[in-house]
């Protein structure tokens, strides 16, 4: 819940965010953002499975190396946080706005 309200402040737009919702493949999304988002979903439900060829799909997006190193520790980060919080029950705080 706290991801789309911080998406939602990024985007400032809310049909966008609807359309990323309802399936961000169908969104009005550059190509890049694409690519990053398909590249972040593969590391975060199939690490093992991840290959030279997804950092190249991203080069490929016009990321730099910077970039997808970026990238990469951006959804390790989030992934390693979100267990831990799930792992030890935490609900999201009460104070936090919609």
């Amino acid at each position: 819940m706290h991801h789309r309200r911080g998406l939602r402040r990024l985007l400032k737009n809310d049909d966008l965010l609807a359309a990323i919702e309802a399936d961000w493949t169908t969104a009005d999304l550059s190509k890049g953002r694409k690519a990053m988002l398909g590249y972040a979903i593969k590391l975060t439900r199939t690490p093992g499975a991840m290959a030279q060829t997804d950092v190249g799909s991203l080069r490929s997006a016009g990321f730099s190396d910077r970039d997808i190193l970026d990238i990469t520790e951006a959804v390790a980060y989030y992934a390693y946080v979100n267990r831990i919080a799930d792992g030890l029950g935490v609900e999201p705080e009460s104070w936090i706005p919609e």
